[in-house]
């Protein structure tokens, strides 16, 4: 094994330990920071693949953006940091058993098809993607209404968040 692969393979075992700590966590906080490690984990796999934009922009959107609008929505929610009310759902078993059927499923269909096990073609170094990447997001008939979509959306969440949290007592 060369230092790469197996540096891959500790980042990704840490990646899927903080994954699995982001729903299994009793508390929103360090389930919140759980998401952060993961997250950051997904980044380092994009940069030793050699993605070094997707890395950054991994770092930038999630990491630098929507982890910390989730840890602001956590710390402005009332009563959801107090260590006496049960934040874990009655109902994990059924939600268990739900994900390991799925999973199964979809390992089962992606068994019978026959391109899974078919390895990509290099990419035409003359081909920029990433220019390709930033025309898509910004063509109308491509990623643009999507995209300022889900600005939209983080955008009504924060304010949600920050309604919620509001003080209701009159003075």
């Amino acid at each position: 094994m060369t230092a790469a692969q197996v540096t891959f393979l500790i980042v990704a075992a840490i990646t899927l330990i903080s994954a699995v700590m982001v729903v299994s966590l009793r508390k929103m906080m360090q389930s919140a920071l759980a998401l952060i490690l993961a997250l950051l984990g997904v980044a380092i796999i994009f940069a030793i693949l050699g993605s070094g934009f997707f890395a950054v922009t991994q770092v930038v959107v999630y990491i630098g953006a929507i982890a910390i609008l989730i840890i602001f929505a956590v710390m402005l929610t009332q009563n959801v940091m107090h260590p006496d009310r049960d934040q874990l759902n009655r109902g994990y078993i059924l939600a268990a058993l739900g994900v390991v059927l799925l999973f199964s499923g979809m390992v089962f269909a992606l068994s019978a098809w026959t391109g899974f096990q078919a390895v990509p073609a290099d990419m035409n170094p003359a081909v920029d993607s990433i220019t390709a990447l930033g025309l898509a997001l910004t063509d109308p008939q491509g990623f643009a209404l999507p995209f300022e979509a889900v600005s939209v959306l983080l955008l009504a969440a924060l304010v949600g968040g920050i309604y919620i949290a509001r003080d209701h007592h009159k003075d």
